[in-house]
């Protein structure tokens, strides 16, 4: 794991271009303390950095950037290959001679024996890299299937850019750091920026199982290189609809659970200490559990624990942890801490970013590092096993929805905004724990109005746009805004016969890359600490698109078949409990401890300094301040889109 950076620079001369790339690597300290690397050829213009977080093969023989025994081609590279030995013995019995042990190695021998793109589909793994082709005079942009990694790009002033994180494009001096008003509305909608879109025009993020390629000897400045997707999850999709799954129920959870066992067993394989996330709840106590089962010595397992009820997950944490038998550590978080972590958050995100989610990761990231080097995680059940709460209230819409007329539906959502939201918490305050199943934000009278919202809705998609948005005229906000492409609209839908596949696999193509997996990659990074993602191994995916809905859920039991295969190593006390967030109480915390610095964040000359218009966001601080609507997340996202504006220097 670490992180790279490059630049086409042809103007520049060698002891230039030594400079430069010595301060893009710079930048990347926090992805790879262990070591620095920089090659270029001023004959070309070409040049790469590289810092350094030694995993595997600990040895100089790790080092990047990395040329290929032929010559030929000149890698930088971030991420785990974690079928490298396999591929190893392979490529040796072909006659391939190796100096080291690093998988880094083993991927240049494959291009030099197979193909970048044929090579490309055999590693199992996390990746982003820069491929360089001496003898073509090409330059490759490479990213994993899923969107583990990051890697951005783009053209400013005649020179290409390219990197792990544009904060270490910023520092070339070709750099042009002018927002994008379209890429901040986005933000402002749905938390994150969606990829390819990015904070900065004129710069994109390669999107997760695409290969960009750009012909370097006679390069066109602006030229977007030619794109191949080497995998893609909508194809995945729809295959499975072609050859599903058609034996038991038995034969699934096995064949399940070994596919399982083995993403596990790879992502066990470093040469440096090893732990886990555990947070007691399916995903990483599963993920747990199966290392337990591999592993020859106690796994360490790390927690953060609240002191609000409601927010803590400690000591489902430590029961898990005591029923395996790992070697547990537990951190209790304050207010306080969280809240000094607050400020920092600006300085680790290269793009605005508001997953409140983003503090604890933080914390628990931060614990963690204080003892081990790799990290595994159980993100990615949600998305591929339905987990979510909002799959649940997008199906009691849908069949709510459906049975009103639709020339009726904007005069229920009519009188439903008639009710003050005041009157409603008093009057349908009794529903509030049933209504919990959707979600833990607001009391009734707030759910009841963002319902109303919904009723007129023309389709599914449109309202799965809605679930997912903030700020609904987010464009409107932001001076000389338009809208982007929504999310995954350019993608073909297979024809599913539910209502959740097609969420599922929404979430999977812009929610999960563009949120979960930039929260964990960039706050982990930030400590040179590397997280692992089983749960995204694409064979995992690939079988789990082929298995029918009832093995995601049934009977109101979400990621049915991960229950089934955890209770293979854990009793069903630990298993069937409510699901839990990983957040914090954004809402008091803005009427509390955070009401200064949000109040000088929001201030009407600073909102109008960020091309945003004031007067609605000053509304909803007032209304929130008040206590009559719950607006933390709509303030939260413009919260920390002043905060790193103001790290960023904007």
């Amino acid at each position: 794991m670490c992180g790279f950076a490059g630049a086409f620079d042809p103007g520049a001369d060698a002891a230039t271009m030594t400079r430069r790339l010595g301060a893009m690597a710079a930048a990347l300290r926090h992805r790879g303390p262990d070591d620095e690397g920089l090659w270029h050829d001023a004959s070309t213009g070409i040049g790469l950095a590289f810092r350094r977080l030694a995993i595997l093969d600990l040895s100089v023989e790790g080092h990047q950037p990395m040329v290929s025994a032929s010559g030929r081609y000149v890698i930088a590279y971030n991420g785990e290959v974690f079928n490298f030995k396999d591929l190893r013995a392979e490529l040796e019995a072909a006659g391939a001679t190796f100096r080291g042990w690093s998988d880094t190695e083993v991927m240049l021998a494959a291009f030099e024996a197979w193909g970048l793109v044929p090579s490309i589909t055999r590693f199992v793994g996390m990746f982003a890299f820069a491929l360089w082709d001496r003898q073509e005079r090409r330059l490759h942009l490479v990213r994993d299937r899923v969107g583990i990694k990051p890697l951005s790009y783009g053209w400013s002033r005649g020179v290409f850019l390219f990197g792990s994180e544009l904060t270490s494009l910023r520092t070339h001096p070709a750099f042009e750091a002018t927002v994008d008003p379209s890429a901040v509305a986005a933000f402002l909608r749905f938390n994150f920026i969606p990829a390819p879109h990015a904070i900065f025009k004129g710069f994109a993020k390669l999107e997760p199982g695409c290969v960009r390629s750009f012909d370097l000897a006679a390069p066109e400045p602006g030229d977007a290189g030619r794109l191949t997707r080497y995998w893609s999850l909508p194809d995945v999709a729809r295959a499975g609809l072609d050859n599903p799954f058609t034996g038991t129920d038995q034969e699934a959870l096995d064949l399940l659970a070994a596919t399982l066992e083995d993403a596990v067993a790879l992502r066990m394989i470093a040469d440096v200490p090893l732990g886990a996330f555990l947070s007691g709840g399916i995903d990483s106590s599963l993920v747990v559990a199966l290392m337990r089962a591999r592993a020859t010595g106690p796994v360490r397992t790390y927690t953060i624990a609240f002191a609000e009820p409601e927010y803590d997950e400690g000591p489902w944490a430590r029961k898990v942890a005591e029923q395996l038998g790992t070697e547990h550590t537990e951190a209790v978080v304050s207010a306080a801490d969280c809240l000094a972590a607050v400020p920092r958050i600006a300085s680790i995100f290269d793009e605005p970013f508001s997953d409140s989610s983003q503090v604890p990761t933080l914390l628990v990231c931060e614990l963690a590092r204080r003892h081990v080097t790799v990290a595994l995680s159980g993100d990615g059940g949600d998305e591929t096993f339905a987990g979510y709460k909002r799959y649940a209230l997008h199906g009691d819409l849908r069949r709510t929805f459906g049975r009103m007329p639709r020339i009726a539906r904007p005069a229920i959502a009519g009188l439903l905004r008639a009710v003050p939201v005041g009157a409603a918490n008093k009057i349908f305050g009794f529903a509030d724990p049933w209504l919990r199943r959707y979600g833990s934000g607001g009391a009734a009278g707030d759910k009841i109005r963002k319902a109303a919202d919904l009723v007129a809705l023309p389709d599914d998609r449109a309202l799965y746009l809605d679930l997912m948005s903030h700020w609904k005229n987010a464009e409107a906000l932001v001076e000389g805004a338009r809208p982007l492409a929504r999310l995954a609209d350019d993608v073909r839908v297979p024809a599913f016969r539910d209502a959740i596949h097609p969420l599922m696999l929404d979430d999977a193509l812009a929610y999960l890359p563009d949120d979960i997996l930039v929260k964990v990659d960039r706050t982990s990074m930030s400590l040179g600490l590397e997280a692992r993602v089983p749960l995204l191994d694409h064979r995992v995916l690939e079988l789990a698109w082929r298995l029918p809905l009832a093995l995601k859920t049934r009977n109101g039991e979400t990621k049915w078949a991960l229950r089934r295969i955890l209770e293979r190593h854990l009793p069903a006390d630990l298993i069937d409990r409510p699901k839990m967030g990983f957040g914090l109480p954004i809402d008091q915390w803005l009427r509390g401890p955070l009401r200064d610095w949000a109040e000088s964040l929001l201030s009407e000359a600073r909102l109008r300094d960020g091309m945003l218009d004031p007067a609605p966001i000053r509304a909803k601080w007032r209304e929130h301040l008040g206590g009559g609507r719950q607006w933390h997340y709509y303030l939260w996202d413009v919260l920390m889109l002043q905060s790193w504006r103001e790290a960023q220097g904007q």
